[in-house]
């Protein structure tokens, strides 16, 4: 059972270092960059959702039930998509390239396929589909 936990432990850890980086990476991406006004709330709404990747991450990782631990998954999948959403409409408007996120995009597109599975596995679990 120890060894079991360590190993979870471990897999909690490396999903709070990764979304923590891609939330700093998003930051950092702005940081140089001339932003006008007019698209000055688009770029508070990508870095608020990166960041509420990593922030409901960690709360993920400490949920005391299965229900908080699948609604907390839930909103963590929801804001992967939207920073997605933003990646997108900010590519196109041309605030920024393809290729200056292309790394950023695909972190956040493994992180939306590490938790919808973990989300799925999860609802399975209390709909009594999976013991364990």
């Amino acid at each position: 059972m120890y060894m079991e936990n360590q190993g979870k432990d471990n897999f909690n850890e490396l999903l709070r270092e990764r979304t923590l980086t891609m939330a700093v990476d998003v930051h950092k991406l702005f940081q140089s960059k001339k932003i006008v006004i007019l698209t000055r709330p688009m770029v508070q709404q990508i870095i608020r959702c990166s960041s509420s990747v990593a922030a409901n991450t960690r709360a993920v990782t400490r949920a005391r039930s299965n229900a908080e631990f699948y609604s907390k998954t839930c909103i963590v999948v929801e804001e992967c998509d939207e920073t997605q959403f933003w990646f997108d409409y900010l590519i196109r408007i041309g605030l920024l390239t393809f290729e200056e996120t292309e790394n950023l995009r695909n972190e956040v597109e493994q992180l939306l396929k590490i938790f919808t599975s973990i989300k799925k596995k999860m609802k399975d679990r209390i709909n009594g589909k999976i013991v364990k």
